[in-house]
């Protein structure tokens, strides 16, 4: 059982990198402390591992299955090579191909990630920061 975030109020937010930071939570990730915003979203992008995403999922009630790390695969891989993150039609779309009509769409997507959908859930385990404009 991972131990559950420490919240830190206004100061470890003051000294983040995300400006929607009021406050911080430190997750502890395989004996060390990852920090996120009090929705869970990753402040350090480059502090995000497999251990991170499945202590987040923890955090979430989520239990990854081989298709959560799929699209946190695809997640990762498509912000890497676009330097932006995925729309849900671009998941769509290569889901389709992946794994069939059945399972290749929106509501499949937001029925593995139920707390958001995987622009938010997905986003926040696959280690993205919140996109701008996000409520």
């Amino acid at each position: 059982m991972h131990e559950m975030p420490k919240i830190n109020y206004r100061k470890d937010a003051l000294d983040s990198i995300s400006p929607y930071a009021i406050y911080t939570c430190k997750l502890i990730v395989d004996g060390r402390e990852v920090l996120t915003d009090q929705e869970g979203y990753i402040l350090d992008m480059d502090a995000w591992s497999e251990g991170f995403a499945s202590t987040q999922a923890e955090r979430e009630y989520l239990t990854l299955t081989d298709e959560h790390w799929q699209a946190i695969a695809f997640i990762r891989a498509f912000y890497e090579e676009h330097n932006v993150q995925a729309q849900v039609r671009d998941m769509v779309k290569d889901f389709r191909e992946a794994w069939g009509q059945e399972k290749g769409n929106s509501h499949y997507l937001h029925d593995l990630f139920p707390m958001g959908g995987p622009q938010k859930q997905g986003n926040r385990v696959a280690g993205m920061r919140k996109t701008k404009g996000e409520h």
